[in-house]
């Protein structure tokens, strides 16, 4: 027998799904106003926040070379990194806790990657149309095609490289890096930062778009594990929807009455990701209520209530009451306002200096007459307000201990600064018996009492 008579019974079948493009289609209605409300408010902090000043210096900045941050009024110094510990424990609380109340809230309407998603998607639509028109330019070759893709491209770099050029402007003032453009004299590590975020931001929300939601980002894997039955999803009613077909005032035992969905499809044309709501809540689906909107849209104009497609829960749509605090929320809510009370008290009596002892260990003591005993320290004295500061040093622990020669010294604001300091004592006394002697410096801010700071460290006697 001829392999080419058993032909058609040979298929060949791809391991791998051909990527379909989704071009997602424009719908307007409450949840559509809320997205971009955010996408707003997002982008202005977002682009706005680098410019901000205050106290003569940009208001947010994480100036790593020198080893300072700065938010508003506060100026944080590597010391201080249980704060960043403990705004990603907020962080991530707080989205395990709306993830719990709400669903995926914060992908559907905060994530940078849906937010640039979405602006990238309103210059693709009106510099290329809307979805059909859209749809119908990929499949031309044309002279029109090549010069609405490279237009759209454009914006698409130039927003992308301003989104890298705002990162880096929070690490290096904003202003300095304007003057370096301008004169290009740009270092070569902002130059390499500026175009790697701008790169990915383009590649990301202009080209992978909901394929960093589907494959690359673990939320979507894990969000299950937070889902209980009165989570609030989006959802498709089936007893009110099913069976679907076309709007039609006819009946016949033939043919029996539709449902309410008139399966037009707008919610799965309206997606970002592709999906099909009406077949259940799947991982894709990143919570936008695009589907909401133009669903709503739909039954408006053929005269049905809305909410064929609906915020709900799984125990609502079961007939079953909701129960909005439950113990999972409860858990989180508690832990999460426990975190945020300590962290905001913590902030509020945070005395505004920092002080190590360090003793000079090239000579552990030393006689200098009249009897007296000397020890040598450093004090590094770190001052993290803004202003300048004049700290007296004083020590305590053995009688008649003092410090040997100025007591004071000025430190200008968010430096730290290594002052020398001689502490001396009369070894004849009894309390000065060879060996080391518990003692405490007391350093503290002339003209601000709650600026103090007591260190503990070691006399050395001979």
């Amino acid at each position: 027998m001829n392999l080419k008579d058993l032909a058609p019974a040979f298929q060949e079948q791809s391991l791998f799904e051909v990527q379909q493009k989704i071009y997602p289609r424009a719908v307007h209605g409450w949840f559509a106003a809320w997205r971009w409300a955010l996408v707003w408010a997002t982008q202005i902090a977002y682009y706005g926040g680098a410019w901000l000043s205050w106290n003569d210096r940009q208001a947010i900045l994480f100036d790593i070379a020198h080893r300072k941050f700065y938010l508003l009024g506060l100026v944080f110094w590597p010391q201080d990194i249980i704060y960043l510990s403990v705004l990603l424990i907020v962080s991530a609380l707080s989205l395990f806790l709306f993830t719990a109340v709400a669903g995926r809230l914060w992908c559907g309407y905060a994530c940078p990657q849906t937010v640039y998603t979405e602006i990238f998607l309103w210059i693709e639509r009106k510099i290329e149309g809307d979805r059909n028109a859209r749809i119908k330019l990929d499949k031309e070759s044309s002279l029109k095609r090549v010069g609405l893709k490279t237009a759209k491209h454009f914006a698409w770099i130039v927003l992308s490289l301003w989104t890298g050029f705002t990162f880096v402007g929070y690490f290096t003032p904003i202003r300095e890096l304007v003057v370096e453009t301008r004169n290009f004299s740009l270092g070569p590590w902002e130059s390499f930062w500026c175009l790697f975020y701008g790169f990915a931001t383009y590649g990301n929300a202009g080209w992978m778009r909901e394929q960093v939601c589907k494959y690359m980002c673990p939320y979507a894997r894990f969000q299950s594990a937070m889902f209980d039955k009165d989570t609030l999803i989006i959802t498709y009613d089936q007893v009110r929807g099913e069976p679907r077909g076309p709007l039609s005032n006819k009946y016949s035992p033939e043919q029996p009455k539709t449902g309410d969905c008139v399966d037009c499809g707008i919610c799965v044309q309206a997606c970002p990701t592709g999906i099909d709501i009406r077949k259940g809540l799947q991982y894709e689906c990143i919570g936008c209520a695009a589907c909401i909107d133009g669903c709503n849209q739909v039954m408006d104009k053929v005269g049905k209530p809305q909410g064929l497609i609906r915020y709900a829960t799984t125990h609502a749509m079961e007939g079953k009451p909701t129960r909005v605090v439950r113990p999972r929320v409860a858990i989180y809510g508690l832990i999460l306002s426990g975190i945020i009370l300590s962290a905001g008290a913590s902030l509020a009596v945070r005395i505004p200096l920092k002080v190590d002892v360090i003793r000079d260990r090239g000579a552990m003591a030393r006689d200098v007459g009249d009897g007296e005993v000397e020890n040598v320290y450093q004090l590094q004295i770190m001052n993290t307000t803004e202003q300048r500061r004049v700290y007296e040093i004083s020590v305590e622990g053995l009688e008649d201990i003092h410090v040997a020669g100025p007591a004071r010294v000025e430190v200008p604001g968010a430096t730290s600064q290594r002052a020398p300091v001689k502490v001396r004592v009369h070894a004849e006394r009894e309390h000065a018996a060879p060996g080391s002697h518990p003692i405490v410096f007391t350093v503290r801010a002339v003209g601000a009492e709650r600026e103090r700071v007591r260190e503990k460290s070691v006399f050395m006697v001979r």
